[in-house]
């Protein structure tokens, strides 16, 4: 007698999830979509004694259709209601999503539906906002915040750029093309770019008029360069320094090849760069 009622009892379970298994929220078809979805009360979550949770965006971002059921228990947990147990193709999360300044306390929620094709492999996702005043679930990520504006400075060697007493196009080195060439592709990827000041320096050696010239000379090829390779000439100028401005300082005593060698630092090129970006 004992064994029988214990029969009917395994047989009155196996009913009640059969019948759970056969009673989804949402009519799924073979392929995993619906053309209505239906969505449980929020506040009907079954597994989820907190009533939701914040997911973990690089996680969420991975859910995509071919994902299997352990996989996205991986990326997400375990769905927040009771669909049934057997035969699912229909898992429900309810999501909430810090949004300062709009939903609840600065909080968004939102329900996320995932359903399964006859294989149990998930096919189609459906949002739906908690609130209708929502404007969309999910919500969209804010903006990233714009790097500080600020004034960066690289600076050439003018013996790498051109050949001794040289300033024109032509006369730029075959290193100093590449570098140029790099330089201008970081400038090219400001977020914000104000201006482009390049400004050319000399040594002492020489008139100053002479010097000025050639500083103004350089600096203006440099410019052009960088133009060709997409920084917007709009922003950018050439000055000349000629040899106003020396970062070292060498003896009278030096022979003409000593002293040129020794003055190599002064004649440089330095390109000064506002905006928001990585410049070095």
């Amino acid at each position: 007698m004992k064994t029988s009622k214990f029969f009917k009892s395994a047989l009155t379970v196996a009913a009640v999830f059969t019948l759970v298994a056969c009673s989804s929220h949402t009519k799924v078809s073979a392929d995993g979509a619906t053309d209505d979805p239906r969505w449980p009360k929020p506040e009907a979550s079954t597994f989820n004694k907190h009533k939701g949770i914040f997911p973990d965006p690089s996680s969420l971002a991975q859910v995509k259709a071919g994902v299997t059921k352990d996989q996205l228990y991986y990326l997400l947990g375990r769905p927040h209601y009771n669909e049934g147990f057997v035969g699912v193709r229909e898992w429900n999360y309810l999501f909430h999503f810090h949004t300062p300044g709009q939903g609840t306390n600065g909080v968004t929620t939102c329900q996320f539906k995932v359903l399964f094709d006859k294989d149990k492999i998930a096919q189609n996702f459906y949002w739906n906002p908690v609130d209708p005043s929502t404007a969309s679930c999910p919500p969209a990520a804010p903006a990233p915040k714009a790097a500080p504006v600020g004034t960066q400075r690289y600076t050439m060697n003018g013996d790498a750029l051109f050949a001794f007493n040289r300033s024109g196009a032509g006369d730029l080195l075959s290193g100093a093309r590449g570098e140029l060439d790099n330089l201008a592709g970081r400038i090219s990827k400001f977020d914000r770019l104000s201006s482009v000041v390049v400004v050319g320096h000399t040594d002492y050696i020489g008139s100053d008029d002479y010097n000025q010239a050639l500083s103004q000379r350089r600096a203006q090829t440099v410019a052009n360069y960088l133009s060709s390779r997409g920084v917007p000439a709009s922003v950018i100028s050439a000055q000349g320094a000629g040899e106003s401005q020396p970062v070292v300082q060498c003896s009278e005593k030096l022979g003409r090849k000593e002293l040129i060698a020794c003055l190599q630092p002064n004649r440089r090129v330095e390109i000064q760069v506002t905006g928001s970006g990585v410049l070095n």
